[in-house]
């Protein structure tokens, strides 16, 4: 037994000495409200304080701790309360995975330093990495708890919920720790999984004895393909379910699950992949979109000829003919990395066999129902049989819309009548995830002497990798978008998503958009310096807007503010040129820019049916219940949703308990993502409100005006004839409605004509940014943001999806490429910490959308779309290079200002055997 004092009390565990201080909290202790990311002393989450100081305690073995003070997020302390307060108030916790480790490390500054400044908070924080936030609502929730300026919480009455900067309903677990997520909770007796995966990028492979491996490894059992009693297949889309649970003597990527192995957690822990009579036969690797296409290479699938899993196509007017006698023209090709999700959170549930074929699992998701339907065909049963519970979801951007841990589970308890549970190392995640798609686009514009654009077109390659995944989605997602935000009477426009032995490539944040938009907004630039036009004028005569006609024929409208934002940025836009035309005249080294870039976002899904249902209760009981089907993976959408319902029902936002996400009592509300929920499951919930208003006022005899209000089971209506009293436990039943909202679309011809979105978020962005011309070194100073969200139903909840999207285009721009087999750590792969980020000022446009609920629509990815184009944009007025390859790492810059390409530094190969248990530092 190892005595520890957490929290000033002492506590006896038994725990292996050389564990991690981080496991035996978890394990042994049950304080789970200190997170594991990474496991290597990278990314922070599991920090706690030791003896008053913050460390990763994951670093830190049970030997070393014993005997210290050791403080976590479970702690009751006055200034930890008011830090905790302070994070609700700024909207400084968004999935909240990182939460804990966060308050730790402010908590310790703060018990050192009673009045830190900003670059003080900045400091304390860098230890810590969040992928959500932009850090900038912790930095300021910090300052506030310090300077004693923790604002009130938001009082609300009926009414007065949408528009309101309300903390999230889910806030207050996530501050305190007590939020569960995958790797959270299991039922007692679990047995452990993990999985052995393929340590080439392709090739055969033939399995020996399993059951004698099992047996002198003193496992429960080792599972393989001929274990999964369904369909040994799943997959995003209805035809193209390609990927297999376990590789069934044959893998297309390096990762790709091969065995499972089951026991105790101990056990599975020891195991090498050498003591596994795996016998590898590799095969050539088809690495990059040139080696899948080229003459003679291998078919990776059947479905897929040439290695071509889709194309999209778009075209309008005649293209060709408009470049023919343009007034200006240009052109490049432009290339993008895969790029990793990077959510703190690596993939973790739980699965636990039932009666009859029942199985229910519990782990973080991003799509519960698609889960569902995935895990069911896999176990061979009907979709009833599965219950998916979505746990916390720690991060998603679309990296969690395909299964991960929830096939793999289900086949282990199935096959053991056990439950089971798994994490996923950190490396394992980011090896077998998928990526943002790396993109070779080759593209061209035109325009008139006015600086009208004429024409457009795009051929544009996708690396898909060696699964479909969303590969079709990003290729028909893409030729719509790729023109950008503007009035392009002919355009035309192809993709292809191609298959290659690389890391699958799936969703993330923008569904191929972004690496668009970097090729297009370099040619508007190009355009601008030909014609003698300034940036931020020729996009605003190019503007599309209301009554416009999109290149797919689409006519807009409403809500199409592009203009709005482009001239809420004017001011700023030439107080920046000022600023960086006076710096310049006497700066050759370091030098300033200023960069632009506009984008278009087409919410839901594209020319498909798209729907969302929500239900809603008022019991018996006087409970107003809503079962919500839509994950909350940090973007707020519980609460949004709960604003919409309260004020479209007329009660407070207080009075509505929620049901969020369990498959066995949410209706479905789709996936979350692409900027859909706001607007598509909002709409439904305003719908579902309003129906149930009008049953209560049917009830009472009332009119639309009427108000009412709850107490206990007294339900009092107020009219123009008088209050009526209703006693709801009289009633026959409770009061259920259900509403489904699908947006209007049309499907999309042979050229891409057609209506492909109810609604599209448009945003502009300008960048200031700071060269080193020497060193290639490039600092980001400031984004400034307008952005049309139709109706700001949460503005505190909108900045943080804007703050965080920067973040994360600003590692597209600047630093990130996941490199498989060698970035495959938060150490190597390199994302935006505290100290990175750039002063922000956002501009909220509301341009209301009529089909949006109270006019709202999405904004998630119009946050981020826009920041990569317009650093480029910055990079290149600070040196006049026009950069072509994302990221733009020094060396790449260096060379391109012509002072020679340094050497790449080797980075180490990573073996998907069990993680050390000490690694790294902070």
């Amino acid at each position: 037994m190892t005595a520890l004092i957490v929290n000033g009390t002492r506590r006896e565990v038994a725990a292996d000495p050389f564990a991690p201080l981080s496991d035996t909290l978890r394990e042994g202790l049950g304080l789970t409200g200190t997170k594991e990311g990474c496991n290597a002393g990278d990314c922070g989450a599991c920090t706690v304080l030791m003896d008053g100081a913050q460390v990763c305690s994951c670093l830190v073995s049970t030997a070393q701790a014993e005997g210290a003070e050791i403080t976590t997020i479970e702690a009751q302390d006055p200034l930890l309360d008011r830090l905790r307060a302070a994070f609700l108030a700024r909207g400084a916790a968004q999935c909240g995975i990182c939460t804990p480790g966060m308050l730790m490390a402010s908590f310790d500054l703060l018990r050192r330093n009673a009045a830190p400044d900003r670059a003080a908070v900045e400091d304390a924080l860098g230890g810590v990495l969040c992928r959500c936030t932009g850090y900038l609502q912790i930095i300021e929730a910090v300052l506030d708890a310090a300077h004693g300026t923790v604002a009130a919480p938001f009082a609300g009455i009926a009414g007065s919920a949408v528009g309101a900067p309300l903390p999230r309903v889910d806030g207050a677990a996530k501050v305190a720790g007590t939020e569960r997520y995958g790797a959270d909770a299991a039922p007692a007796g679990a047995l452990w999984l993990r999985v052995v995966r393929s340590p080439h990028a392709h090739a055969r492979f033939t399995l020996g004895d399993l059951e004698a491996a099992r047996a002198g490894l003193g496992l429960t059992a080792i599972l393989s393909a001929r274990d999964v009693p369904g369909r040994n297949a799943f997959g995003i889309m209805p035809d193209l379910k390609d990927q297999p649970v376990f590789a069934d003597g044959y893998v297309r990527y390096r990762g790709e699950a091969v065995l499972g192995l089951l026991g105790a957690r101990e056990d599975v822990a020891a195991v090498r992949d050498a003591d596994l009579p795996v016998a590898w036969e590799p095969l050539p690797a088809l690495h990059g979109v040139a080696a899948a296409l080229a003459e003679g290479a291998p078919r990776l699938h059947d479905h897929a000829p040439r290695n071509v899993l889709v194309r999209g196509h778009l075209r309008c007017g005649d293209a060709e003919a408009a470049f023919a006698t343009a007034a200006a023209r240009t052109e490049g090709t432009f290339r993008t990395a895969f790029v990793e999700h990077a959510y703190i959170e690596p993939e973790a549930g739980f699965a636990e066999p039932g009666t009859n074929g029942a199985m229910t699992v519990a782990a973080c998701t991003q799509a519960p129902v698609m889960d569902r339907e995935e895990t069911a065909r896999v176990l061979g049963v009907p979709d009833e049989a599965v219950r998916i519970i979505p746990t916390a979801c720690g991060g998603g951007f679309g990296g969690k819309l395909d299964v991960s841990v929830q096939p793999l589970l289900a086949v282990a308890a199935r096959v053991t009548d056990r439950p089971v549970r798994m994490v996923y190392s950190r490396t394992e995640s980011m090896a077998s995830s998928t990526k943002r798609h790396p993109a070779t686009l080759r593209a061209r514009m035109a325009a008139d002497a006015d600086g009208r654009f004429t024409a457009f077109t795009l051929d544009g390659d996708f690396n898909t990798g060696a699964y479909a995944s969303w590969g079709p989605t990003v290729a028909n997602r893409v030729p719509v978008h790729a023109s950008g935000p503007y009035r392009v009477p002919n355009v035309r426009n192809r993709t292809r998503a191609v298959h290659t032995n690389d890391t699958p490539a799936g969703a993330f944040r923008g569904f191929g958009v972004p690496q668009a938009a970097i090729a297009t907004e370099a040619l508007v630039d190009d355009l601008a310096e030909r014609l003698g036009l300034d940036r931020w004028d020729i996009r605003r005569r190019n503007a599309i807007g209301k009554g416009d006609v999109t290149p797919s024929g689409q006519v807009l409208h409403a809500s199409a503010g592009l203009s709005e934002c482009l001239d809420a940025l004017k001011p700023e836009w030439d107080e920046m040129l000022a600023r960086v035309a006076a710096h310049n005249a006497t700066h050759a080294r370091h030098r300033l820019g200023a960069g632009i870039a506009c984008m278009w976002y087409g919410c839901g899904n594209t020319a498909l049916s798209n729907p969302s249902t929500m239900r809603i209760t008022l019991a018996r009981d006087g409970t107003i219940t809503l079962f919500n089907g839509a994950v909350d993976i940090g973007q707020g959408s519980s609460t949004v949703i709960a604003q919409i319902v309260a004020d479209a029902l007329g009660v407070p936002i207080a009075v509505l308990r929620q049901v969020v996400g369990d498959t066995a009592l949410t209706p479905d509300a789709g996936k979350t993502s692409a900027s859909r929920q706001t607007f598509v499951s909002g709409r439904a919930a305003q719908d579902a409100a309003k129906a149930l208003r009008a049953r209560i006022l049917a009830l009472a005899n009332a009119g639309d005006d009427a108000r009412f209000a709850l107490d206990g089971t007294r339900l009092a209506v107020s009219g123009a004839d008088g209050m009526r009293v209703l006693e709801l436990s009289r009633l026959n039943s409770d009061l259920t409605v259900e509403a489904r909202y699908d947006p209007p679309t049309v499907p999309l011809d042979a050229d891409g004509q057609g209506v492909p979105y109810a609604t599209y978020g448009f945003a502009a962005q300008i960048a200031l940014v700071r060269v080193d011309t020497t060193l290639g070194k490039v600092k980001v100073e400031e984004i400034v943001v307008a952005q049309d969200v139709g109706r700001a139903v949460n503005p505190l909840l909108i900045a943080g999806q804007i703050h965080g999207g920067v973040a994360q285009g600003l590692g597209l721009a600047l630093m990130e490429e996941f490199i498989p087999g060698r970035t495959e750590n938060l150490h190597d792969y390199l994302i935006p910490t505290a100290g990175d980020m750039p002063r922000i000022r956002i501009h909220l446009i509301e341009d209301p959308e009529p089909e949006g609920p109270f006019g709202a629509k999405g904004v998630g990815e119009p946050a981020l779309v826009p920041t990569a184009p317009a650093i480029l944009s910055a990079v290149r007025h600070a040196t006049g290079v026009r950069m072509t390859e994302v990221p733009v790492l020094p060396h790449r810059l260096h060379e391109r200002i012509g002072g020679g390409e340094p050497p790449p530094s080797p980075l180490p190969s990573l073996s998907f055997g069990a993680e050390p248990r000490q690694r790294g530092a902070k």
